[in-house]
């Protein structure tokens, strides 16, 4: 049978290709941005969406719901990057992204999770990223937004479970996609005790970014987890080492595996 699927962040990127494969593997994809118009994509019926507005959530899970009276899958996809030293970034543009990262997801689960209660099933898969399960130089608060879904999603599986629903993290490495075009960076202050080690790794995440995996990797990855008939809580999508750095942290002594992300970070 063909589901019913809702992928918030649809109209670019990874969000994007998952949509894109959905569809052309049967299924029926309602994708969400804040300007649907500009960011239509074949096959998929776009809605407005601001993860960061409750009512505008309500209306477009209302809408699915209305037209196709059921909600299979949920994919929550939006987000935004951040960089920045910790001391140097504006707590209120960490705040917004803590808003749309992880708050923004929460909102969007509490608004389908009693539709998927009535039919007694249902799948909500978070996006997270590799980077939520450490903490990164310059990226501490994009890390701190993914570890923080990937923590509440743990929580929320196991008080749905009762109910017949699934609930996933699916945690992506770098993917070739106009993400670093859409974060938040914080400027590179002259006078800032962090100025050239900054600068430095600001190439060096756009060059991670410009030579990763091509995002329909991740497509298909979701698509297996939708086929999977009891999902685990937690899947991985990335080159091996970023999977292997996440076995290496939880194998190596702290302060070993500190040194390893430096040298990496030329810190």
């Amino acid at each position: 049978m063909s589901k019913v699927v809702l992928i918030t962040g649809a109209s670019s990127g990874i969000g994007k290709s998952i949509a894109e494969y959905l569809f052309q593997k049967g299924m029926t994809v309602y994708g969400t941005s804040r300007s649907p118009k500009k960011g239509e994509v074949n096959g998929v019926k776009m809605l407005e969406l601001d993860v960061t507005n409750v009512p505008s959530i309500e209306k477009a899970v209302t809408d699915i719901i209305t037209s196709e009276g059921v909600l299979d899958v949920l994919i929550n996809n939006a987000g935004m990057g951040i960089t920045g030293p910790i001391e140097d970034t504006p707590t209120n543009e960490m705040r917004k992204v803590f808003d749309t990262n992880f708050f923004g997801a929460i909102d969007v689960m509490k608004a389908v999770l009693p539709q998927m209660r009535k039919q007694q099933k249902g799948l909500i898969i978070n996006v997270t990223s590799i980077a939520g399960y450490m903490g990164l130089p310059f990226r501490g608060l994009y890390s701190a937004t993914k570890g923080a879904l990937e923590l509440i999603t743990e929580s929320t599986r196991m008080e749905v479970k009762p109910f017949g629903i699934d609930i996933t993290n699916v945690a992506p490495g770098d993917f070739a996609t106009n993400i670093a075009a859409g974060r938040y960076h914080t400027p590179v202050f002259e006078d800032s005790a962090y100025n050239e080690k900054y600068a430095e790794n600001l190439a060096l995440m756009d060059a991670d970014v410009d030579g990763g995996m091509p995002p329909e990797v991740m497509a298909n990855a979701v698509y297996k987890i939708i086929q999977t008939r009891k999902p685990k809580g937690h899947y991985k999508v990335g080159a091996f080492m970023e999977k292997f750095s996440i076995v290496l942290k939880r194998m190596l002594p702290d302060k070993l595996y500190e040194k390893l992300l430096m040298n990496h970070y030329k810190l």
